[in-house]
């Protein structure tokens, strides 16, 4: 088997780790998936304060999501609605009652020292997410749970080389996200993958972001951390019946890293399993420079936490008729939305997946309904754009053109107004902060040269300069016009249309 990507990223650490195909060999992966969504509400879980990413730090606090003596919760109905519909988008059954717990632990940045959560009796249970993987197979993923709670604050860890408590000389704590509001998913235990359990992982949680981002629940901006991921791997010899002791790679935050970091920890313990050693159950950090993950501390068993209810809040009590309201509510889903699309479009199972990993779907379904057909707008985003955005070091939904500004230079170029080539002009303009295509065309003077008697004059130029050209085409050979087409597309700055020209040079010649 050639080594992948992933593998080379791990190349520095190799000789801590496995051989894949050894841990195979050996071993059965187990994984489990916890992927923790802060929702977009306008208020935080418990509090009335505002929940915008980016504000100047502690400043969207108050004195009950900071934990002041006193201060009593009100439970946020939109976040349980968002839960609910989440639930309902995942297969789960909502619970008729439920309640809030008080999860005890000590972190600096929680500031009440427990986190209002949900333990025995959470909001949603039992669903499934069927998840599509590279060779267009499905797998499905077992859900154990969705449940609510609230987001603890941001420590930022000052002096070190990487950012983490070890060798920071201070720490700084924002407790603006204190309390906003969340909800974890959780997964049964996935057996079975195999080697493509790395890729089931990065499938998984593709889907579920994209489900997310269907739902409107969340801006699922893993960048941002309002997406996060925890992988927890285990492995058992082949033929066991046992799953072997878990450890749990905290906060990953890319597709990309998902995959790399599962594949690393298979292969990490393999290795530390093989040489007689015991896997330690145990939080680990990955290190996004190098694709591995570094120890961080013991793992709580549930009995650490001391749950015990909250008595400050009343029971969750969803009623049926309300729960299937919000069933009404939920959209189409993205796997079904993207099969209908691509029937519409005709396009293959590659094109399209092509187009999701770019994160060239959403926007190409954009420029059509701004009015550009489906194959120029594909060609724009999954080639031009993509080179920009790479060149860039962007996503390509950041860069700084609208699907509407790109189906307007697609119209211009079917205008006749403007060519291929003077179109990537404008697009580069719109991308440089020049204005609206149209703007850019007119400050740039870059519209098609409709003037016959301004083209004759360039023709009658390029021939006179290539008697030899002329007299080929003359003779008959009119693939020679060529040559003078390009001249003269060279004199117009590429503002002439090039059939048009190739007509004026044969007419010239005849």
């Amino acid at each position: 088997m050639a080594p992948s990507k992933i593998d080379i990223m791990t190349a520095s650490v190799s000789a801590d780790l496995l051989a894949y195909d050894d841990v195979l060999a050996k071993f059965e992966p187990v994984m489990g998936m916890e992927v923790h969504v802060e929702l977009h509400t306008a208020t935080k879980m418990f509090c009335g304060c505002p929940t915008a990413f980016g504000a100047e730090p502690n400043t969207q606090v108050c004195p009950v999501c900071l934990g002041l003596p006193g201060a009593l919760p009100v439970v946020n109905q939109a976040a349980v609605e968002s839960a609910i519909r989440i639930g309902l988008a995942l297969n789960c059954s909502i619970t008729p009652w439920g309640r809030f717990a008080r999860k005890n632990y000590f972190y600096p940045d929680q500031p009440k020292n427990y986190q209002i959560s949900q333990y025995d009796e959470p909001i949603a249970t039992d669903g499934y997410l069927d998840v599509v993987l590279d060779d267009g197979t499905t797998w499905r993923v077992d859900i154990e749970r969705a449940h609510m709670e609230e987001d603890t604050g941001k420590s930022l860890h000052v002096g070190g080389a990487t950012g983490r408590i070890h060798g920071a000389s201070h720490s700084l704590l924002d407790y603006n996200r204190a309390g906003v509001p969340l909800v974890e998913i959780v997964t049964k235990p996935i057996v079975g993958a195999g080697e493509r359990a790395p890729e089931v992982a990065r499938a998984y949680v593709t889907a579920l972001r994209d489900l997310l981002e269907a739902l409107d629940v969340s801006d699922v901006r893993m960048d941002q951390g309002s997406m996060r991921c925890d992988a927890n791997i285990s492995l058992m010899p082949i033929g066991a019946k046992e799953f072997g002791t878990r450890t749990e790679t905290k906060n990953v935050n890319s597709l990309k890293s998902v995959e790399v970091a599962v594949r690393y920890e298979m292969r990490r313990q393999a290795a530390v399993l093989v040489s007689g050693g015991e896997v330690i159950q145990e939080t680990r950090h990955f290190q996004e420079a190098d694709g591995t993950t570094s120890p961080g501390r013991r793992k709580e068993t549930a009995e650490d936490y001391r749950y015990f209810p909250e008595p400050d809040l009343e029971p969750i009590a969803p009623d049926a008729a309300w729960v299937e309201e919000l069933r009404a509510t939920l959209p189409e889903l993205p796997w079904l939305r993207r099969a209908r699309i691509q029937a519409d479009w005709g396009v293959s199972d590659e094109e399209m997946r092509d187009l999701v990993n770019a994160g060239a779907l959403d926007l190409v379904i954009a420029t059509t309904e701004a009015g550009a057909s489906a194959s120029e707008a594909r060609s724009w985003w999954v080639a031009y754009l993509a080179q920009q955005a790479n060149t860039r070091g962007v996503e390509l939904a950041e860069l700084p053109i609208t699907p509407e500004q790109l189906a307007r230079v697609i119209a211009l170029v079917a205008e006749g107004k403007l060519t291929n080539k003077l179109a990537r002009q404008v697009v580069d303009g719109v991308l440089a902060g020049e204005g609206e295509p149209d703007e850019v065309v007119a400050a740039r003077g870059l519209e098609v040269v409709r003037d016959d008697s301004a083209l004759q004059a360039a023709v009658d130029a390029a021939l006179a300069a290539n008697p030899d050209i002329a007299d080929k085409i003359r003779s008959g050979k009119v693939q020679a016009a060529g040559k003078i087409v390009g001249d003269v597309m060279k004199a117009t700055r590429g503002q002439a249309d090039p059939a048009r020209v190739k007509e004026l040079v044969i007419a010239a010649c005849s």
